[in-house]
């Protein structure tokens, strides 16, 4: 590859992210309140996005083989009971993944 079409790339990445970032602020900076599905979208989309990942990773839990999933499901309801105390995604999130990393290599 050319140095010319390298630069050209980056060029093109740095502009689509830089309208990316602006776009919001252009569209919805007119002082007035966000559309109302703007609004019912920041509040439903969280959830559902949640609930999409918590449906990814465990997709392919066994019940019937190995240790019939109870790292996974112990570490969801850590992360669920965690969430509700603290209300700290992160917090929630990275206790549980620590958790399930000692489990998975303590060999449970």
């Amino acid at each position: 590859m050319s140095d010319q079409y390298i630069i050209m790339v980056i060029a093109v990445m740095a502009i689509v992210t830089m309208l990316l970032r602006f776009l919001p602020f252009i569209i919805f900076d007119h002082g007035d309140q966000l559309p109302r599905w703007v609004s019912y979208l920041g509040k439903v989309l969280p959830p559902a996005i949640m609930s999409m990942l918590l449906i990814y990773c465990l997709r392919n839990i066994n019940l019937m083989e190995g240790n019939h999933a109870f790292p996974e499901l112990i570490c969801v309801t850590v992360a669920m009971l965690i969430h509700n105390w603290k209300r700290n995604t992160l917090l929630s999130i990275g206790v549980s993944t620590l958790l399930y990393m000692i489990m998975i290599q303590s060999g449970m």
